[in-house]
């Protein structure tokens, strides 16, 4: 089927175009940009993409789906519909699943449910050692070859430095990036939320920037030493964006992330205990909100990702000490960048693309994806920057509900979404 995306502003940072051009599209490829006096094929649909942004299709390089094991918070269906309905037609789950991502039929497994759903697409991460023990490396080259596109424990940081070197050493083989959640559960244990004056008002037990600091700064000598590709999950302190700038500027192969929460709230907002508050790494004080602005501004955070986490009502109602880590995010994560990053003038447009849809595709060396030129992927994202919209956890298309942004008001979203030619969301 031939589709034709007319009369929007088509923003590809990959190929330098920041101009009114029509795309067109067949069998699910782009086929080619058409200027606004050619002659367009009569046979191809036409999509209206008036007063819209036409970018290349947005990619989250960090989602929980929580299949296989954990349907009852979210199915991979049901999460790649959030994604789209949120202007993702990518997306990369982390391997805690239960039984864990760590060999090559669980890989398959995601990447044939992904495909059953016809959503998203779904470009798994493995696990860094064997059931995220931290002990034994998992077999990557065997996940890599089934469709995974990076390794990480995730939620389980590899708290021995001498098998995170052998896991960059070995995923340098395979030219894959190591993910890492940075934080030393030695200093951190306990914790649920930011360490500081918030904590110690509202007593709780409180996780300390300087758990994140550390492992951030282990983790930079150790992708010196063995020349592999470190890239940082969800940096949320000020210390680590630091120390990646200083790592960038010594040529060191390190990537980063941040989550949209991270710099639209901040422990404040867990002064009335209201258990969406509470996620790893924790909502850190304006002091770290405030330098994670200026980097995603100069260039030394590299995408945005939304750390989805989604969790079951009956879970999140526990005591706040007792209630589990994480928010949903796929819904939110671009309305929140164009309140919080675009709309406040700290970014523009290209910038925006180049952080939710270029940067993760180089990041995860995704073929044909984070642009629109002819022949790539023809996975779009349609932006309508200045259109007003609330967010309902009620109408949220994942299973579960767990956001902190119930009712929040935003200005600019995704209204559509198209995944290999097909529409597969439209506001």
């Amino acid at each position: 089927m031939k589709l034709l995306i007319k009369n929007g502003h088509l923003i590809d940072p990959a190929e330098g175009q920041n101009s009114g051009m029509d795309v067109l599209i067949d069998d699910g490829k782009v086929a080619a940009w058409i200027g606004r006096n050619e002659t367009a094929p009569a046979d191809a649909v036409v999509f209206d993409a008036s007063g819209c942004v036409v970018a290349p299709g947005f990619i989250d390089l960090h989602v929980h789906l929580r299949e296989p094991g954990q349907e009852h918070k979210e199915t991979i269906a049901s999460g790649c519909a959030a994604a789209v309905a949120g202007g993702f037609t990518s997306v990369c789950p982390m391997p805690n699943t239960n039984p864990i991502n760590d060999n090559a039929a669980i890989t398959r497994y995601m990447i044939e449910q992904a495909e059953h759903a016809g959503l998203a697409n779904v470009f798994p991460i493995g696990a860094i050692t064997k059931e995220s023990d931290g002990t034994e490396l998992a077999e990557m080259g065997e996940m890599q070859a089934a469709g995974a596109v990076a390794v990480s424990d995730d939620g389980r940081p590899v708290p021995n430095a001498g098998i995170m070197r052998r896991a960059m050493e070995y995923a340098k083989d395979f030219d894959l990036p190591v993910v890492d959640h940075c934080e030393d559960k030695s200093l951190s244990s306990g914790g649920v939320m930011h360490e500081g004056r918030v904590s110690l008002l509202l007593g709780l037990k409180g996780m300390p920037a300087l758990a994140e600091d550390l492992d951030v700064v282990r983790d930079l000598y150790l992708a010196k030493e063995t020349g592999g590709h470190i890239h940082i999950a969800h940096i949320s302190t000020k210390g680590a964006v630091e120390a990646v700038r200083r790592a960038k500027a010594d040529g060191i192969r390190v990537t980063c992330e941040v989550a949209p929460h991270h710099f639209t709230l901040t422990d404040k907002a867990v002064e009335g205990y209201d258990t969406n508050t509470k996620m790893a790494p924790p909502l850190r004080s304006e002091d770290h909100r405030e330098a994670l602005l200026g980097a995603i501004a100069d260039g030394t955070i590299d995408a945005i990702a939304t750390d989805h986490a989604p969790h079951h009502a009956d879970e999140k109602a526990l005591e706040y000490d007792r209630a589990p880590f994480g928010i949903t995010g796929l819904e939110t994560g671009v309305g929140l960048s164009f309140i919080e990053l675009v709309h406040t003038g700290l970014i523009d447009l290209v910038r925006l693309i180049e952080l939710f849809s270029t940067n993760p595709a180089k990041i995860f060396r995704l073929a044909g994806r984070g642009t629109l030129r002819p022949g790539s992927s023809a996975d779009v994202t349609i932006l309508d920057p200045t259109l007003d919209w609330t967010y309902f956890n009620a109408d949220s298309r994942s299973k579960s509900k767990n956001s902190p942004y119930d009712g929040r008001k935003f200005h600019g979203a995704a209204v559509a979404t198209i995944v290999g030619g097909r529409i597969v969301y439209q506001r």
